[in-house]
């Protein structure tokens, strides 16, 4: 029986920055750790000269030689819909509280043109640069508010996110029939959506960017990861479990970093927390579990010396059932 058939977590992945793989053999070392998944975190025009540098080619062929699954997992409205069209084309663009079209992030999903360029630019890069699990990640801007305007503002952010996605799914399909798309759930999405439906092959994507890792994610104790269970609970009763993907940040240099390249942490890991945040996702039916570990490099180990990859690996790889 092939080794992913043995875990109940059938997708074991990683999302690095491709520039994490210049100081530390990404491919390799998610192999031996028994993954089966490499997201690259990078939005569509980086990927697109990613995928046809020398070092693209060499990362592509030694994924492939591996048996390792490659994805691109990026905030991507800002490319989708390029924000130098806002002066001859405002009405593409969201309405903040203040009534004012900005071109400051995400767009008007109430504007089928602004929505058609998205599809279309969206279905172009999927076409050119395919994952090779034809699971598709176009994201909403990081962290940014949706529009406000008149016929927006009844739907949440998350009910335009999905409006979005769905449209998006639909122009990726006239290339790829399997294609799939995630719905992230995270920062102002958390909430599920209540007046858009999802269509079949939108799935979820659950990225916990509110927590901590000094204690597991079942505890209730504190609110905000009451609020994450939660949140979790409610999207999975609107998209289900079946093809539901968690995003962690358990390896995540950069989460733990603070975002600061001139303050590199260490990773906090404690092996039973993963091990406990593990099984309570896959008691829920979740299969598909990754995590970042951007600013994994060279660098990284240099200071801090090996990282916990191959435990983090151990750990997904030995779930053989779901469990409470």
């Amino acid at each position: 029986m092939p080794e992913r058939e043995k875990s109940f977590v059938t997708t074991r992945g990683v999302v690095i920055l491709p520039s994490d793989t210049e100081t530390f053999p990404w491919p390799e070392r998610a192999k031996r750790a028994g993954l089966t998944t490499i997201g690259l975190h990078l939005d569509p025009v980086l990927r697109e000269a990613f995928v046809k540098s020398g070092k693209g080619h060499a990362f592509m062929a030694s994924c492939k030689r591996l048996g390792l699954e490659v994805e691109y997992e990026s905030h991507a409205l800002n490319n989708l819909l390029p924000r130098d069209l806002f002066a001859k084309y405002p009405e593409m663009f969201r309405m903040n509280d203040e009534g004012r079209r900005v071109p400051d992030a995400n767009l008007c999903v109430s504007n089928p043109d602004g929505v058609n360029r998205v599809c279309e630019n969206a279905a172009s890069y999927a076409r050119r640069y395919p994952p090779t699990t034809h699971r598709h990640f176009f994201w909403t801007d990081d962290g940014q508010p949706m529009c406000r305007c008149p016929k927006c503002r009844g739907l949440s952010d998350s009910d335009q996110a999905l409006l979005l996605e769905n449209e998006m799914l639909k122009a990726i399909r006239r290339n790829d029939a399997m294609a799939t798309l995630a719905h992230l759930v995270y920062h102002g999405t958390l909430d599920p959506p209540s007046q858009v439906k999802p269509l079949p092959g939108i799935f979820l994507e659950f990225a916990p960017i509110q927590r901590n890792y000094r204690q597991p994610i079942r505890n209730r104790d504190a609110p905000e990861y009451a609020r994450l269970q939660d949140a979790l609970d409610a999207n999975l009763a609107v998209f289900g479990a079946d093809n539901a993907q968690v995003l962690e940040y358990w390896l995540d240099v950069s989460f733990h970093s603070n975002w600061k390249r001139d303050a590199l942490a260490r990773i906090p890991w404690e092996r039973s927390i993963t091990e406990d945040d593990a099984a309570y996702y896959t008691g829920r039916g979740i299969r598909r579990i990754t995590t970042f570990a951007v600013w994994l490099d060279g660098a990284y180990v240099e200071r801090f010396g090996d990282p916990p990859l191959d435990e983090y690996g151990r750990i997904l790889r030995d779930i053989r059932k779901k469990r409470k």
